[in-house]
């Protein structure tokens, strides 16, 4: 087993980089590292699409920053809660889905969280599934479980306020959502559960069920939030959301296309640069330094970490080419004029199934598309061998 870190000055750095509010204060978690207790701690992954994004691997990097000190961390799966949908921040109910498309989803998570943690070692992280546990649970369970929690508590939040403004149905099992990441902690018990802060309710009432139940002292952790100055996440609705199975290509450009304001805050939270070094990331970008230069090695922090700093150097100079130069990239992609000839099919067989057809056509409707230089949207403009076609800012093909 690991030896614990009680050293001062990481303490208060584990406690304050990227981190939003403790609970129920950072000097009582604090008394408990200095004293060299080994905490047990976790973060869940509700599997609602096959890959972890950006977000997740912040909170990812806070329990590597734990494990790195000695602590036990678990990665939690949510293959149950993930079948019923965290509510949060949703204006309608989610989808639910079946056990195995939650299964299917989370195949490779833990190979994405080993970026930052380590599931080797004397102080390995470990991996469980919630499913474990909850499926265990009978009726009478759930009515013992809920009585620890109110209508009031639930209907206060929100987004369900906003949906009974707009009129918009609140099904029985959003309000049991939490109660099931709640218990998360008890089974395991936890000391510390790390999430978000727009996890802070979920995880509070965690906190409230493990007093209950165990008459435990569960910390609440969590993390700021990688927004523009709006508040507005990177993410799918911003058309900037980075997905850990992205290319390097990919990922270097989503992270060229984030808003200036978010470069210091996301060099904090989704790289291992030093305080210091952001600190004079901060003053480079006062003094007036064109933040594009800073954006570019934030770009080859985050990509070296996913994918090497081979690939990462390689998508600097891609984005160089087919970015600022705006030429064709040298390994560009070939399209056979068999398989499509008009511009729309060849568009379609460019990105198969990655894309719909009605995202397709909304591309063209945007003025995204460019033949040979030209932009166009012309769904059925006749191809011809040797022409060159971009989608977007970075992605490009060629007719052979």
């Amino acid at each position: 087993m690991k030896q614990v870190n009680t050293d001062k000055k990481a303490i208060e750095e584990l406690l304050t980089r990227g981190v939003e509010k403790i609970y129920p204060n950072k000097a009582a978690l604090e008394k408990e590292l200095l004293a060299g207790k080994r905490l047990r701690l976790y973060c869940g992954f509700d599997p609602s699409a096959k890959s972890l994004h950006i977000g997740n691997a912040i909170l990812i990097n806070k329990l590597a920053q734990f494990q790195k000190m000695g602590h036990e961390v678990i990665f939690l799966i949510g293959d149950f809660t993930g079948m019923i949908g965290d509510p949060t921040d949703k204006t309608s109910v989610r989808k639910k889905l079946t056990r195995e498309e939650v299964s299917e989803n989370s195949v490779e998570y833990k190979n994405q969280a080993q970026a930052f943690l380590d599931f080797k070692g004397d102080n390995a992280a470990t991996v469980r599934y919630n499913s474990e546990w909850q499926d265990k649970l009978t009726f009478k369970d759930l009515i013992e479980l809920s009585s620890n929690f109110t209508v009031g508590q639930m209907i206060i939040r929100e987004m369900f306020q906003r949906r009974l403004k707009e009129e918009k149905p609140i099904y029985l099992h959003e309000f049991l959502y939490p109660l099931a990441q709640a218990y998360d902690s008890v089974a395991m018990e936890v000391d510390l559960e790390i999430g978000g802060n727009d996890q802070m309710f979920n995880m509070m009432c965690g906190r409230d069920l493990i007093k209950n139940l165990k008459n435990k002292e569960k910390f609440v952790l969590t993390t700021k939030l990688l927004a523009d100055a709006n508040g507005n996440k990177m993410g799918k609705t911003t058309g900037n959301a980075l997905f850990l199975d992205q290319s390097a290509n990919d990922m270097f450009g989503t992270v060229m296309s984030w808003p200036d304001e978010i470069i210091p805050i996301a060099f904090e939270l989704c790289t291992q640069v030093e305080l210091a070094n952001i600190k004079k990331i901060k003053e480079r970008l006062s003094d007036g330094e064109n933040p594009k230069n800073l954006k570019i090695e934030l770009a080859l922090e985050i990509v070296t970490i996913f994918r090497g700093a081979e690939l990462a150097k390689k998508a600097a100079e891609y984005f160089q080419t087919t970015i600022s130069e705006k030429s064709a990239p040298t390994d560009i992609v070939e399209i056979a004029l068999a398989q499509a000839d008009s511009l729309f099919l060849a568009v379609v067989s460019f990105y198969g199934a990655k894309k719909s057809k009605n995202d397709l056509r909304r591309l063209f409707e945007q003025k995204a598309v460019y033949i040979n230089g030209e932009q166009t949207d012309n769904l059925n403009f006749n191809l011809k061998i040797g022409d060159v076609v971009r989608v977007g800012k970075r992605d490009w093909f060629k007719i052979i």
